[in-house]
C-alpha cells in the first residue's frame, strides 16, 4: 500500500456518519444521477471522457484504509492510462436503473467509489447513469463533474496532458497545519457556546413506529415567489427566508420560540477549494431565536446567525462528539436544514416543469442517514422544492409540516412590505 494520509474534515464527517452501518445499509451513502448526453458519443468515447475526469480529480482515484475505523486514512492511486470498459444498458427506466446501480455498496478499500453505465434508447438519445459514494463528491462537486464530462465530449482534451487538480488529501494537509488547527478550535468554541445557550426542544413522537423514517417533498412555484419576496424585504437570501419559515414552523410545533438547528455548510468559501471534487459539506449549529416574530425580521436574524455558523463549518466531528460527551445536559438540534446551491448555469431544474399548483408527494427514502428531522430545500429557478425526511412523526405530520411551511411563506409575502 502507498503512503496514507489523514482524511479531510469533510471526508471524516461522511465516514463518522457511516462508520457503524450494518451490512444491509452500506448502500445508503450512494447517490444516483442521470445525465443527458449530447447526440453521437460512443461508449468508448464516454469512457475516455470519464478517464480524463479521473486523471484530473484525485477524489475519483482515492482508496481508504479503514482497518482502524476510528483513525481512517486515505491514499490516491496513480492515474490509469487506458479507459475502462463502460457497460451499456437499454433499460427504459433510466432513474430506476441508476438506483439499482446505487443499491450495490462500495468497498472503499478495494475499489473506486463511483461507477457509471451508458443508457441508450431507440431514438439514439444517450444518458450516463452515474453513481458515487458521498465521500467522493457532494452535490456541488457532482455538478462540476457533469459539466466537465459534457465539455470533454464536446471538445475532447484527452490528446493533451491532463493537469491534476488539488484533491481532498491536499485540503487535509492544510486543515492539519497550524492555521487549520486554530480554525478547528474556533469551530469547537462555537459549538460549545451554542450548546450552552440553547434549550431543549424536540418534535413530538406521533408516528406509530418511533424508529420509522418517512419522507415527502413540497414543490411550489408560489412558495418560491413568496420566499423571494421575503428575502428581498429582509435583504437576505432565499435560503434565509426558507430557513426562517422552517424554524418558525418547527418551533410552533414544539411550543418554543427558540430553536437550535443544524445547517449544512458547503465550506467552499476559499477560492482554492471552491471547485474541489470531494465531499466538503458539514453540519454546524445555529441558534434561531424569537421565532414568533414577523418573518421578515426573523429572516434578517437568521441570515446573521447562518453567517456566524458557516464561518465555523469546518470542524473535526470526533472532537465535537467528545465535546458533547463532556456536556451531557446539552440539547440536540431540533431540526436540520440544507439549502442546496449548484454552480450557476444550466441544468438547475431537474423536474423540467413548473408546479403552478403546489404539491406534497409522499416518497420512500433511499437513505435514513442524517438528522432525525431534515429539510432539504432547492431553488430550481422556477420552483421551490423542500424534501423533509424525519423519524418518528408519521406521514401525516410530515406532510402537515411542509404545508405549514408553504402557508407561512405565502402569508408573510402577502403582508404589506416595509
Amino acid at each position: 500500500m502507498t503512503a496514507t494520509e489523514p482524511l479531510s474534515l469533510g471526508q471524516l464527517s461522511v465516514w463518522h456518519d457511516i462508520r457503524d452501518l450494518p451490512s444491509g445499509r452500506r448502500h445508503e451513502p450512494n447517490n444516483a444521477a442521470v445525465w443527458a448526453l449530447p447526440p453521437g458519443p460512443t461508449a468508448p468515447e464516454v469512457a475516455a471522457a470519464l478517464t480524463v475526469l479521473a486523471c484530473r480529480h484525485p477524489s475519483l482515484r482515492t482508496r481508504y484504509d479503514l482497518r482502524d475505523p476510528y483513525h481512517p486514512r486515505q491514499w490516491v492511486e496513480p492515474p490509469g492510462a487506458d479507459p475502462a470498459h463502460l457497460p451499456v444498458t437499454t433499460a427504459a427506466d433510466h432513474r430506476g436503473a441508476a438506483l439499482e446501480l446505487a443499491r450495490r455498496p462500495f468497498d472503499l478499500g478495494r475499489e473506486q467509489a463511483w461507477r457509471a453505465q451508458l443508457a441508450t434508447g431507440p431514438d439514439g438519445v444517450a444518458h450516463l447513469l452515474f453513481v458515487k459514494h458521498h465521500i467522493v463528491a457532494d452535490a456541488w462537486a457532482q455538478e462540476l463533474l457533469r459539466r466537465e464530462l459534457l465539455a470533454e465530449l464536446a471538445g475532447p482534451g484527452s490528446a493533451h496532458p491532463v493537469a491534476e487538480r488539488p484533491g481532498p488529501a491536499h485540503l487535509a494537509r492544510e486543515q492539519y497545519a497550524p492555521d487549520g488547527l486554530r480554525r478547528r478550535q474556533a469551530a469547537l468554541d462555537h459549538w460549545a457556546r451554542l450548546l450552552a445557550r440553547a434549550s431543549h426542544a424536540q418534535l413530538p413522537q406521533t408516528g406509530g413506529n418511533a424508529g420509522e423514517v418517512v419522507q415527502a417533498t413540497l414543490r411550489s412555484t408560489e412558495a418560491l415567489a413568496a420566499a423571494r419576496t421575503v428575502a428581498e424585504r429582509a435583504r437576505a437570501s432565499v435560503a434565509s427566508a426558507v430557513l426562517a419559515a422552517w424554524s418558525a414552523v418547527v418551533a410552533r410545533r414544539c411550543g418554543v420560540t427558540s430553536a437550535l438547528v443544524q445547517l449544512m455548510s458547503a465550506n467552499r468559501f476559499a477560492g482554492r477549494w471552491k471547485d474541489l471534487v470531494s465531499s466538503m459539506n458539514q453540519w454546524v449549529p445555529a441558534l434561531v431565536e424569537h421565532t414568533d416574530t414577523d418573518l421578515v425580521d426573523l429572516a434578517r436574524r437568521v441570515h446573521w446567525s447562518s453567517v456566524a455558523a458557516v464561518r465555523h463549518g469546518m470542524h473535526d466531528v470526533d472532537e465535537v462528539a467528545a465535546l458533547r460527551a463532556g456536556m451531557p445536559e446539552a440539547p440536540s438540534p431540533v431540526c436540520a436544514f440544507n439549502h442546496v446551491t449548484l454552480p450557476p448555469g444550466e441544468g438547475r431544474d431537474e423536474a423540467g416543469n413548473d408546479h403552478a399548483k403546489a404539491t406534497v408527494d409522499r416518497e420512500t427514502p433511499f437513505t435514513t442517514l442524517g438528522p432525525r428531522c431534515y429539510a432539504r430545500s432547492t431553488d430550481s429557478g422556477s420552483t421551490l422544492s423542500v424534501r423533509l425526511t424525519a423519524a418518528g412523526i408519521g406521514h401525516e405530520v410530515c406532510a402537515d409540516l411542509l404545508w405549514e411551511l408553504h402557508d407561512t411563506l405565502l402569508a408573510a409575502a402577502r403582508r404589506p412590505g416595509r
